[in-house]
Protein backbone atom coordinates (compact mmCIF):
# COMPACT_ATOMS: atom_id res chain seq x y z
CA UNK A 1 0.00 0.00 0.00
CA UNK A 2 2.52 2.48 0.87
CA UNK A 3 4.13 1.88 -2.62
CA UNK A 4 1.24 2.73 -4.33
CA UNK A 5 0.91 6.00 -2.37
CA UNK A 6 4.18 6.82 -3.26
CA UNK A 7 3.58 5.91 -7.27
CA UNK A 8 0.73 8.19 -7.00
CA UNK A 9 2.40 11.24 -5.37
CA UNK A 10 5.30 10.52 -7.86
CA UNK A 11 3.36 10.54 -11.21
CA UNK A 12 1.27 13.58 -9.42
CA UNK A 13 3.71 15.54 -9.16
CA UNK A 14 5.23 15.60 -12.39
CA UNK A 15 8.01 13.29 -11.13
CA UNK A 16 7.24 9.81 -13.92
CA UNK A 17 10.47 10.82 -15.35
CA UNK A 18 12.15 9.15 -11.80
CA UNK A 19 10.30 5.73 -12.88
CA UNK A 20 11.57 5.40 -16.36
CA UNK A 21 13.84 2.77 -17.35
CA UNK A 22 17.20 4.14 -18.75
CA UNK A 23 20.38 2.16 -20.54
CA UNK A 24 22.80 1.86 -18.17
CA UNK A 25 25.41 4.04 -18.47
CA UNK A 26 28.34 1.52 -19.19
CA UNK A 27 26.52 -0.10 -22.21
CA UNK A 28 28.38 1.47 -25.65
CA UNK A 29 25.92 4.24 -27.17
CA UNK A 30 24.86 2.86 -31.06
CA UNK A 31 26.34 -0.78 -30.23
CA UNK A 32 24.27 -3.77 -30.38
CA UNK A 33 24.72 -4.69 -27.05
CA UNK A 34 23.02 -1.27 -26.35
CA UNK A 35 20.22 -1.70 -29.27
CA UNK A 36 19.42 -4.82 -27.63
CA UNK A 37 18.71 -3.59 -24.53
CA UNK A 38 16.79 -1.36 -25.38
CA UNK A 39 14.54 -3.57 -27.26
CA UNK A 40 14.71 -5.72 -24.56
CA UNK A 41 12.90 -3.19 -22.77
CA UNK A 42 9.84 -3.57 -23.92
CA UNK A 43 9.20 0.14 -24.85
CA UNK A 44 7.27 1.70 -27.48
CA UNK A 45 9.57 1.65 -30.26
CA UNK A 46 12.02 -0.52 -31.68
CA UNK A 47 16.01 0.21 -32.22
CA UNK A 48 18.09 -0.75 -34.53
CA UNK A 49 21.56 -0.03 -36.64
CA UNK A 50 21.45 3.19 -38.17
CA UNK A 51 24.75 4.68 -36.89
CA UNK A 52 28.14 2.85 -37.08
CA UNK A 53 29.12 2.78 -32.88
CA UNK A 54 32.31 5.02 -33.94
CA UNK A 55 30.03 7.36 -35.30
CA UNK A 56 28.82 9.03 -31.86
CA UNK A 57 30.55 12.27 -33.13
CA UNK A 58 29.07 12.66 -36.48
CA UNK A 59 25.90 12.47 -34.56
CA UNK A 60 26.39 15.30 -32.53
CA UNK A 61 27.81 17.29 -35.42
CA UNK A 62 24.04 16.61 -36.68
CA UNK A 63 22.45 18.01 -34.03
CA UNK A 64 22.71 21.98 -35.23
CA UNK A 65 20.26 23.82 -33.21
CA UNK A 66 20.62 25.81 -30.84
CA UNK A 67 18.11 25.34 -27.78
CA UNK A 68 18.84 27.98 -25.54
CA UNK A 69 19.75 31.74 -25.22
CA UNK A 70 17.96 32.59 -28.16
CA UNK A 71 19.04 36.29 -28.87
CA UNK A 72 15.81 37.36 -30.33
CA UNK A 73 12.73 35.00 -30.10
CA UNK A 74 9.49 35.12 -32.23
CA UNK A 75 6.22 36.48 -31.20
CA UNK A 76 3.82 33.96 -29.57
CA UNK A 77 0.69 33.23 -31.37
CA UNK A 78 -2.64 32.09 -30.49
CA UNK A 79 -5.75 29.93 -31.78
CA UNK A 80 -8.05 29.95 -29.12
CA UNK A 81 -10.95 28.09 -28.95
CA UNK A 82 -13.41 26.44 -26.39
CA UNK A 83 -12.77 22.88 -26.92
CA UNK A 84 -10.85 20.64 -29.20
CA UNK A 85 -13.93 18.63 -30.60
CA UNK A 86 -13.18 19.51 -33.48
CA UNK A 87 -9.32 17.92 -33.80
CA UNK A 88 -8.84 14.87 -35.19
CA UNK A 89 -7.24 11.86 -33.57
CA UNK A 90 -4.83 11.65 -36.61
CA UNK A 91 -3.82 13.93 -39.02
CA UNK A 92 -1.31 13.76 -41.71
CA UNK A 93 -0.57 16.48 -43.81
CA UNK A 94 0.46 15.07 -47.04
CA UNK A 95 -2.75 13.19 -47.07
CA UNK A 96 -5.07 16.26 -46.60
CA UNK A 97 -3.04 18.33 -49.14
CA UNK A 98 -1.76 15.77 -51.88
CA UNK A 99 -0.85 18.12 -54.66
CA UNK A 100 1.97 19.37 -52.49
CA UNK A 101 4.64 17.43 -52.88
CA UNK A 102 7.23 18.50 -50.50
CA UNK A 103 5.36 17.55 -47.26
CA UNK A 104 6.16 13.93 -48.21
CA UNK A 105 10.25 14.97 -49.30
CA UNK A 106 12.85 13.86 -46.65
CA UNK A 107 15.96 15.92 -47.26
CA UNK A 108 19.63 14.67 -46.41
CA UNK A 109 21.38 17.74 -44.08
CA UNK A 110 24.85 15.96 -45.29
CA UNK A 111 27.62 16.28 -42.95
CA UNK A 112 26.61 19.75 -41.96
CA UNK A 113 24.96 20.78 -38.52
CA UNK A 114 22.28 22.85 -40.62
CA UNK A 115 19.16 20.74 -38.87
CA UNK A 116 17.80 24.55 -37.90
CA UNK A 117 17.61 25.35 -41.48
CA UNK A 118 16.23 22.43 -43.19
CA UNK A 119 13.56 22.22 -40.81
CA UNK A 120 12.51 25.81 -41.57
CA UNK A 121 12.67 26.01 -45.52
CA UNK A 122 10.82 22.57 -45.56
CA UNK A 123 7.61 23.98 -43.09
CA UNK A 124 7.82 27.06 -45.76
CA UNK A 125 7.94 24.95 -49.12
CA UNK A 126 4.90 23.38 -47.81
CA UNK A 127 3.19 26.68 -46.34
CA UNK A 128 3.58 28.28 -49.67
CA UNK A 129 2.06 25.53 -51.84
CA UNK A 130 -0.94 25.30 -48.86
CA UNK A 131 -1.78 28.87 -49.05
CA UNK A 132 -1.54 28.58 -52.86
CA UNK A 133 -4.09 25.56 -52.71
CA UNK A 134 -1.52 23.95 -54.74
CA UNK A 135 -0.66 26.16 -57.45
CA UNK A 136 2.95 26.95 -56.45
CA UNK A 137 5.04 23.88 -55.44
CA UNK A 138 8.54 24.79 -55.32
CA UNK A 139 11.38 23.70 -52.70
CA UNK A 140 13.17 27.02 -50.47
CA UNK A 141 16.99 26.94 -50.62
CA UNK A 142 18.40 25.12 -47.58
CA UNK A 143 21.78 26.61 -49.00
CA UNK A 144 20.90 30.32 -48.98
CA UNK A 145 19.51 29.91 -45.53
CA UNK A 146 22.63 28.46 -44.23
CA UNK A 147 25.05 30.44 -45.95
CA UNK A 148 23.60 33.76 -45.76
CA UNK A 149 21.61 34.38 -42.71
CA UNK A 150 24.26 34.19 -39.90
CA UNK A 151 25.25 35.43 -36.71
CA UNK A 152 24.77 39.39 -38.06
CA UNK A 153 20.87 38.30 -38.78
CA UNK A 154 20.91 36.20 -35.68
CA UNK A 155 20.51 32.90 -37.18
CA UNK A 156 23.68 31.12 -36.12
CA UNK A 157 26.70 29.93 -37.46
CA UNK A 158 25.85 27.88 -40.73
CA UNK A 159 27.43 24.32 -40.42
CA UNK A 160 28.13 24.86 -36.48
CA UNK A 161 24.42 25.73 -35.58
CA UNK A 162 21.76 28.13 -35.43
CA UNK A 163 18.30 29.48 -34.17
CA UNK A 164 15.26 28.40 -35.82
CA UNK A 165 13.17 31.52 -35.10
CA UNK A 166 16.06 33.44 -37.04
CA UNK A 167 15.58 31.38 -39.72
CA UNK A 168 11.96 32.47 -40.14
CA UNK A 169 12.24 35.85 -39.12
CA UNK A 170 14.87 36.15 -42.38
CA UNK A 171 12.22 34.34 -44.91
CA UNK A 172 9.77 37.77 -43.95
CA UNK A 173 12.48 40.51 -43.92
CA UNK A 174 14.86 38.89 -47.00
CA UNK A 175 13.61 36.76 -48.83
CA UNK A 176 14.80 32.82 -49.79
CA UNK A 177 15.41 31.91 -53.55
CA UNK A 178 14.45 28.19 -54.43
CA UNK A 179 17.15 25.45 -54.33
CA UNK A 180 16.51 21.29 -54.16
CA UNK A 181 18.76 18.55 -52.87
CA UNK A 182 22.22 18.29 -53.98
CA UNK A 183 23.21 18.61 -57.75
CA UNK A 184 19.01 19.24 -57.71
CA UNK A 185 16.56 22.15 -59.22
CA UNK A 186 16.21 25.21 -58.19
CA UNK A 187 18.20 28.42 -58.41
CA UNK A 188 20.47 27.50 -54.99
CA UNK A 189 20.65 23.49 -54.56
CA UNK A 190 22.46 22.20 -51.63
CA UNK A 191 25.83 22.37 -52.49
CA UNK A 192 26.95 19.70 -49.40
CA UNK A 193 26.87 16.36 -50.83
CA UNK A 194 24.05 13.17 -49.57
CA UNK A 195 26.43 10.56 -47.58
CA UNK A 196 25.42 7.63 -45.67
CA UNK A 197 25.28 8.51 -41.99
CA UNK A 198 24.38 4.87 -41.77
CA UNK A 199 25.87 1.54 -41.35
CA UNK A 200 25.02 -0.88 -45.18
CA UNK A 201 24.05 2.65 -46.26
CA UNK A 202 23.65 3.00 -50.73
CA UNK A 203 25.35 6.71 -50.71
CA UNK A 204 29.44 7.47 -50.16
CA UNK A 205 30.40 7.67 -46.78
CA UNK A 206 30.02 10.66 -44.42
CA UNK A 207 33.46 11.81 -44.28
CA UNK A 208 34.98 14.73 -42.18
CA UNK A 209 33.26 18.31 -41.37
CA UNK A 210 31.58 20.03 -44.10
CA UNK A 211 32.26 24.06 -43.70
CA UNK A 212 29.33 26.33 -44.24
CA UNK A 213 29.17 27.35 -47.65
CA UNK A 214 29.84 30.81 -48.99
CA UNK A 215 26.49 33.56 -49.83
CA UNK A 216 26.71 33.21 -53.47
CA UNK A 217 23.82 35.87 -54.44
CA UNK A 218 23.12 34.27 -58.20
CA UNK A 219 21.79 31.10 -59.25
CA UNK A 220 22.98 28.30 -60.35
CA UNK A 221 24.38 28.17 -64.27
CA UNK A 222 21.33 27.01 -66.62
CA UNK A 223 18.78 28.50 -64.03
CA UNK A 224 16.85 31.14 -66.13
CA UNK A 225 15.20 33.30 -63.36
CA UNK A 226 17.52 35.91 -61.64
CA UNK A 227 18.31 35.36 -57.79
CA UNK A 228 17.00 38.58 -56.86
CA UNK A 229 13.48 37.56 -58.72
CA UNK A 230 13.22 33.88 -57.59
CA UNK A 231 13.05 34.81 -53.84
CA UNK A 232 10.15 34.22 -51.89
CA UNK A 233 9.17 35.83 -48.48
CA UNK A 234 6.72 35.17 -45.60
CA UNK A 235 4.88 37.94 -44.69
CA UNK A 236 4.58 36.79 -40.53
CA UNK A 237 6.68 34.68 -38.39
CA UNK A 238 6.18 34.04 -34.73
CA UNK A 239 6.05 30.79 -32.35
CA UNK A 240 3.51 28.60 -31.52
CA UNK A 241 2.40 27.75 -27.77
CA UNK A 242 3.57 24.27 -25.96
CA UNK A 243 0.19 23.58 -25.31
CA UNK A 244 -0.71 20.62 -27.38
CA UNK A 245 -4.07 21.54 -28.98
CA UNK A 246 -2.47 25.05 -29.98
CA UNK A 247 -0.10 22.66 -32.03
CA UNK A 248 -2.33 21.27 -33.68
CA UNK A 249 -4.74 23.53 -34.60
CA UNK A 250 -1.78 25.22 -36.39
CA UNK A 251 -0.50 22.51 -38.29
CA UNK A 252 -4.53 22.20 -39.60
CA UNK A 253 -4.77 25.97 -40.16
CA UNK A 254 -1.59 26.40 -42.06
CA UNK A 255 0.45 23.43 -42.41
CA UNK A 256 3.88 22.01 -41.28
CA UNK A 257 5.67 23.45 -38.64
CA UNK A 258 9.67 23.85 -37.29
CA UNK A 259 10.18 22.20 -33.97
CA UNK A 260 13.19 21.29 -32.08
CA UNK A 261 14.07 18.88 -29.44
CA UNK A 262 16.87 17.23 -27.24
CA UNK A 263 18.73 13.92 -28.86
CA UNK A 264 20.16 11.74 -26.75
CA UNK A 265 22.07 8.89 -27.09
CA UNK A 266 19.38 6.49 -27.71
CA UNK A 267 17.39 8.52 -30.07
CA UNK A 268 19.86 7.60 -33.35
CA UNK A 269 18.89 4.22 -32.92
CA UNK A 270 15.27 4.84 -33.42
CA UNK A 271 13.60 2.25 -36.11
CA UNK A 272 10.03 2.35 -35.85
CA UNK A 273 7.44 2.84 -33.17
CA UNK A 274 6.43 5.83 -30.89
CA UNK A 275 10.01 7.34 -29.77
CA UNK A 276 10.81 8.35 -25.50
CA UNK A 277 13.68 8.80 -24.54
CA UNK A 278 15.56 5.93 -22.44
CA UNK A 279 18.94 7.80 -21.95
CA UNK A 280 19.79 10.45 -19.62
CA UNK A 281 22.97 11.56 -21.89
CA UNK A 282 22.04 14.36 -23.91
CA UNK A 283 24.07 14.97 -27.73
CA UNK A 284 22.51 18.27 -28.98
CA UNK A 285 19.56 20.17 -30.34
CA UNK A 286 17.86 18.83 -33.12
CA UNK A 287 15.49 20.37 -35.58
CA UNK A 288 12.82 18.62 -37.58
CA UNK A 289 9.47 19.28 -39.24
CA UNK A 290 6.28 18.10 -37.58
CA UNK A 291 3.50 17.45 -40.41
CA UNK A 292 0.77 15.08 -37.98
CA UNK A 293 -0.48 13.49 -35.08
CA UNK A 294 -1.95 10.10 -34.61
CA UNK A 295 -2.27 6.97 -31.88
CA UNK A 296 -0.35 3.83 -31.92
CA UNK A 297 -1.00 1.32 -29.71
CA UNK A 298 -2.62 3.27 -27.76
CA UNK A 299 0.26 5.96 -27.19
CA UNK A 300 0.01 9.38 -28.52
CA UNK A 301 2.40 10.93 -31.17
CA UNK A 302 3.54 13.43 -33.40
CA UNK A 303 4.61 12.71 -36.65
CA UNK A 304 7.81 14.16 -37.65
CA UNK A 305 10.18 14.52 -40.41
CA UNK A 306 13.98 14.00 -40.34
CA UNK A 307 16.51 15.43 -42.32
CA UNK A 308 18.99 12.22 -42.14
CA UNK A 309 18.16 10.82 -45.91
CA UNK A 310 15.55 8.42 -45.96
CA UNK A 311 17.67 5.20 -44.97
CA UNK A 312 17.13 6.37 -41.12
CA UNK A 313 14.57 5.49 -39.02
CA UNK A 314 11.03 4.68 -40.70
CA UNK A 315 12.11 5.78 -44.13
CA UNK A 316 13.07 9.08 -42.98
CA UNK A 317 10.22 9.86 -40.48
CA UNK A 318 10.00 8.75 -36.65
CA UNK A 319 7.23 9.13 -34.37
CA UNK A 320 7.66 10.97 -30.81
CA UNK A 321 5.33 10.88 -27.84
CA UNK A 322 2.93 13.51 -27.95
CA UNK A 323 1.55 15.60 -24.88
CA UNK A 324 4.40 15.17 -22.74
CA UNK A 325 6.89 17.67 -23.96
CA UNK A 326 9.19 14.93 -24.70
CA UNK A 327 12.45 15.81 -24.78
CA UNK A 328 11.10 19.29 -25.07
CA UNK A 329 9.26 18.51 -28.34
CA UNK A 330 6.73 20.91 -28.00
CA UNK A 331 8.59 23.86 -26.37
CA UNK A 332 10.38 25.17 -29.57
CA UNK A 333 7.23 25.26 -32.45
CA UNK A 334 7.86 28.45 -34.70
CA UNK A 335 6.22 29.02 -38.18
CA UNK A 336 4.86 31.60 -40.04
CA UNK A 337 2.83 32.33 -43.21
CA UNK A 338 4.53 32.98 -46.78
CA UNK A 339 3.52 36.01 -48.71
CA UNK A 340 2.25 34.98 -52.23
Amino acid sequence: MKTLILLSLLFAFGYAEVLRQTVPSHIKPLSKEYIDYINKLNTTWKAGKNFDENKLRDVKKLCGTFLRKDPNPLPPVYHYAESNDDIPESFDARKQWPNCKTIGQIRDQGNCGSCWAFGAVEAMSDRICIASQGKINVEISAEDLLSCCGLFQLCGMGCNGGWPSGAWRFFSNTGLVTGGLYHGDGCRPYSIASCSHHVNGTRPPCEGDSRTPKCVKQCQSGYTIPYNQDKHHGQSHYSVSSNEDQIQREILKNGPVEGAFTVYDDFPTYRTGVYKRHSYSALGGHAIKILGWGVENNVKYWLVANSWNEEWGDKGFFKILRGEDECGIESGIVAGLPKL
